[in-house]
């Protein structure tokens, strides 16, 4: 098989991603940057999972933190409450976020446009205040973990941040490899035709419930997944942390600053945003809290009025702008 300009792309950023590890003190110890590395991966692939419901479905969800807390309390619950180990708690976390994310988008797919996008606000409100009260789960206080012995059998790392990174790796591989097979397969062209036009998607033959809830169900389960990571690199878990409007907007404004709906554009949008959060958290955290947001305001302001794209947009208008001047010149 003949390997597109895609698929090398693809190939060869994950040989540099793999071979990085292996540079002495770029990942490592407690490298700053591996830190920064781990998150920059972590997030992009949460971004990826809301980009195949709102980017390839074009069904915009502001409730994804609900899907990504569920996952973070699977690890949690399995290894504080139960005494077991995350890889236990992960898998189940991702089967009760896919389940609860059929249950309650089945009625709210009935809603279309803005008045989904308003449902799924309260979902994440309704989730946030459940969590905040049952006792089972931690309430409030949220779940503390115990101190483990490092190593992968307990996914957990005090002094490298090398198993954290290939952690997310492995999970940055999984998700943007479903991807890429939905983009090449049937699933992928009844999502783009549900988007482009649903009842258009149904004179044609295509379910679209059910290629919405499935879309869902998928998105939810590696939200979920990133959630249960987000969880044992933390060590705590609580409703604040992971199931807020504050971190489901994180999973919107990735994309969208990205290129919504664009194989890339989610990891685009992580590395600049990850990086801006933690550095200016690190060395302007003396101008006050909340620098790092107005900073990736401005930034998310300025590229919208010049490429409603996204970053995608923005090189996709200077290739072809760079192509066009190549032929200009081969005209003389």
């Amino acid at each position: 098989m003949r390997l597109n300009k895609r698929d090398k792309l693809w190939y060869s950023f994950i040989a540099a991603a793999l071979i990085l590890p292996c540079i002495p003190g770029v990942i490592g110890g407690a490298s700053f940057f591996g830190h920064v590395a781990t998150m920059v991966l972590l997030y992009a692939s949460m971004a990826q999972s809301w980009n195949i419901i709102s980017g390839y479905g074009g069904q915009v969800s502001f409730g994804h933190s609900v899907f990504f807390g569920i996952g973070a309390y699977g690890a949690g619950l399995a290894v504080v409450t139960f005494g077991s180990l995350p890889w236990y708690g992960a898998p189940l976390g991702m089967l009760a976020a896919a389940a609860v994310s059929i249950l309650i988008s089945y009625p709210c797919f009935r809603l279309k446009g803005h008045y989904f996008a308003i449902a799924t606000f309260a979902i994440v409100e309704i989730f946030n205040r459940l969590f905040m009260i049952w006792d089972a789960v931690g309430g409030a206080l949220g779940l503390d973990y115990p101190i483990l012995p490092d190593g992968w059998k307990n996914f957990s790392w005090s002094e490298t941040k090398t198993g954290y990174y290939l952690g997310a790796l492995a999970i940055f591989i999984l998700v943007y490899g479903i991807v890429r097979w939905i983009e090449k397969n049937r699933m992928g062209y009844y999502l783009l035709a549900v988007r482009e036009g649903q009842e258009t998607a149904e004179s044609l033959g295509v379910n679209s419930t059910f290629v919405k809830l499935g879309a869902m169900a998928l998105s939810a389960a590696l939200a979920a997944l990133c959630g249960a990571f987000f969880a044992q690199y933390n060590y705590r878990v609580d409703p604040p942390m992971v199931m807020s409007l504050d971190m489901s907007m994180k999973f919107v404004l990735i994309t969208i600053l990205g290129g919504i709906g664009t194989f890339w554009g989610p990891f685009l949008g992580a590395l600049v945003l990850i990086p801006l959060q933690e550095y200016t958290r690190a060395y302007l955290s003396h101008l006050g809290a909340g620098i790092d947001l107005i900073i990736f305001g401005v930034i998310i302001i300025i590229v919208m009025i010049k490429e409603p794209r996204g970053i995608m947009g923005l090189l996709s208008y200077f290739t072809k702008n760079h192509a066009g001047g190549k032929r200009e010149e081969a005209k003389f």
